[in-house]
């Protein structure tokens, strides 16, 4: 069995062993096992029942983080990505008034359209053509947002007439979001591993008394432990309509914000970790990396979720000496268990996976200091991504002014040659949205 396993994931040729690899893959599990929770907790804002949120979830985890492990032979766990769900529950189903089966089925034919383009190496083009500037501002802004939705489900910000929003005055809700926000600072200051997961968990008993011994409001409502897993989501997606003229926007508008957070993670992880090939500034396996990406998405879609991604918390598994796909496989099993644990899951109310979100919002805007501040021609465009994004209360809004402000500042400044062909591709496509915005 051992030689089978140094085989198939070259373990001996990455200085590694199956004991190394396999504590790697726990701890990068433990490190993203808060996913289980927090997405189904979002995307079920949309309509979609809660049970089969939970299901598709870990339907993604597993099949996508072990297409990793078998097929690139990376260690690198993919997921149903915070943003993204943030991106598809809060801009398109609720602002925009989208069913979620169109969404759904937009999500499917961008994961074909990126397998496709990652066949021939496109996506990969498209997306280094984009200043770091800007890819930076785009993580920046998407940061903010997500900590912005886990201050507002945590009750301390609400709606105002007068200033649009405001602090609200202490109650029970938010006292128990803020004593929770206070643990999970003090446990990521004292590096305990699994942090983010003992949180949820942490603030769900703080949530036991509230509606019985203080507060108004009873959050948590015991319906069972074990139930078996709810498959009502799967191919419920919408494609014919999602083809339609009219959502092309729609279409454009997920493959957009997809395309820099996924090529960003992989290459994030990959510059962090020890997993670039030998004699190439570019990530080991690559190419498969971004086609079992793609095909991740296009997953997501048929299983009843938002786009997924690789996830930045796959580099604590990296840290923690994992070199190959053994890492991811060992992570994707461990999310099987969960398939069955959906009634347990629908206890843990917003408020306890709401200091989560703030934390990830956190951990995101390190991309700040990467910006060129000091050049105005890149620190204007990068500004106004980052501050619209939140304050439009969508991904998109700030990634076509953002862009547009860019392009303009260039040509104006006579520098039009620094910008790529790519870029100039990527700019008439959100003048083009917005045309097609206008025009519907």
């Amino acid at each position: 069995m051992k030689k089978i396993i140094h085989s198939i994931f070259e373990t001996e040729k990455y200085q590694s062993s199956i004991q190394q690899e396999l504590i790697a893959g726990i701890t990068t599990f433990l490190s993203m096992a808060y996913i289980v929770s927090v997405h189904p907790q979002i995307i079920s804002q949309t309509g979609m029942p809660f049970s089969a949120c939970v299901t598709a979830t870990i339907l993604i985890c597993f099949f996508s983080s072990a297409a990793m492990g078998f097929y690139a032979n990376n260690p690198i766990v993919l997921g149903p990505s915070v943003s993204l769900s943030s991106f598809f529950t809060f801009t398109l189903v609720k602002s925009q008034g989208i069913p979620w089966e169109i969404a759904l089925g937009a999500t499917f034919w961008v994961g074909v359209i990126f397998f496709i383009l990652s066949l021939f190496k496109i996506r990969e083009k498209l997306a280094l053509s984009v200043p770091n500037s800007i890819k930076n501002a785009l993580v920046c802004g998407i940061g903010l947002f997500i900590a912005f939705i886990g201050l507002k489900d945590g009750g301390l910000i609400v709606h105002s007439d007068e200033t649009f929003l405001k602090a609200k005055s202490l109650t029970a809700e938010n006292s128990t979001f803020l004593i929770g926000l206070a643990i999970t600072f003090l446990m990521l200051v004292l590096r305990l591993k699994g942090a983010l997961l003992l949180s949820i968990v942490l603030v769900t008993l703080l949530c036991l008394p509230l509606g019985h011994l203080w507060g108004d409001k009873i959050l948590i409502n015991y319906e069972g432990v074990f139930s078996l897993p709810d498959w009502t989501l799967f191919a419920k997606m919408d494609l014919l309509s999602s083809l339609q003229y009219s959502f092309w926007p729609v279409l454009f508008s997920i493959a957009f914000v997809d395309l820099f957070e996924s090529l960003g993670g992989i290459l994030g992880i990959a510059k962090s970790g020890p997993l670039v090939s030998e004699n190439s500034i570019q990530p080991r396996s690559l190419k498969k990396s971004l086609l079992v990406d793609a095909a991740s998405t296009t997953w997501a879609g048929l299983v009843g979720s938002s786009s997924a991604l690789c996830f930045l918390e796959s580099l604590t598994g990296i840290r923690a000496g994992g070199k190959t796909g053994l890492t991811a496989v060992t992570a994707a099993l461990l999310f099987l268990p969960f398939l069955f644990l959906s009634p347990l899951l629908a206890m843990i109310p917003h408020i306890a996976t709401a200091p989560v979100l703030v934390v990830l919002g956190s951990y995101m805007m390190k991309s700040a200091t990467d910006i060129e501040w000091e050049k105005p021609d890149e620190a204007l465009p990068a500004f106004v991504m980052i501050l619209l994004i939140p304050l439009c209360f969508s991904i998109i809004q700030g990634i076509i002014w953002g862009f547009l402000f860019y392009t303009f500042l260039k040509l104006v400044m006579g520098k039009g040659r620094d910008l790529s062909l790519y870029m100039y591709y990527l700019s008439s496509c959100c003048v083009l949205f917005l045309i097609i915005d206008l025009l519907l």
